[in-house]
């Protein structure tokens, strides 16, 4: 596991910064940029430890997947430094569904069992995917469509993911569609789905209109 976290540093991007750390003040407002920086004098030890990751994400839904976020929002101490973590747990028959992170390059490490993953690129759609095991590594780029899908029959998969930056985003195309008050008219119109299914898929997902 050290040697991952040195690992997961070294890949991520990093710049020149005009002073040391920038720990979030979250009593202050956040913009694009992210969060304001607490005054050096009051940042602690701990703003620097985040012990999340090491409990096992609630894989009791529909995708049976959970996703742990370590980033500026819940690690003060990677505000600023362009770098965020996350631990992804798949229960058995469990999918990390289509999704983009807006904000940031991803590299995935497989520290438990067997997944396939992949991405579509956005010039040609074209689809690299690959069965990776423990020890692999697979990157996804920022913004491209991405997926895992636990293939290790009734073996649960751990798998840790470095972002390169603080806040990287997450949009799921199952909830943007079928979670929000998109009109199930124009959905039908834009993705060629039949009403019938999107209203099913409304119903399981909670959306509207």
């Amino acid at each position: 596991m050290a040697v991952f976290f040195m690992f997961s540093l070294i890949l991520s991007s990093s710049y020149a910064a005009v002073q040391d750390f920038c720990v979030a003040d979250y009593t202050a407002p956040s913009g694009p940029a992210g969060y304001s920086c607490r005054r050096p004098e009051t940042v602690k030890v701990n703003d620097f430890v985040y012990s999340g990751l090491g409990v096992a994400g609630n894989t009791s839904n529909i995708f049976r997947a959970a996703n742990t976020p370590a980033s500026a929002a819940e690690f003060p101490g990677v505000n600023g430094l362009g770098i965020s973590m996350s631990r992804v747990d798949l229960a058995a028959g469990g999918v990390v569904p289509l999704h983009i992170h807006p904000g940031a390059n991803e590299v995935l490490l497989v520290a438990q069992g067997t997944l396939v993953a992949g991405f579509i690129s956005s010039d040609r759609n074209a689809v690299y995917l690959k069965t990776i095991s423990s020890g692999d590594i697979i990157v996804f780029p920022q913004g491209l469509l991405h997926f895992q899908v636990n293939v290790g029959n009734a073996t649960a998969v751990l798998a840790f993911a470095s972002y390169s930056s603080p806040r990287p985003g997450l949009q799921i195309v199952d909830y943007a569609l079928f979670q929000s008050n998109f009109p199930t008219q124009l959905i039908a119109s834009t993705t060629f789905l039949g009403i019938p299914e999107i209203s099913r898929l409304k119903a399981v997902f909670g959306g509207t209109n």
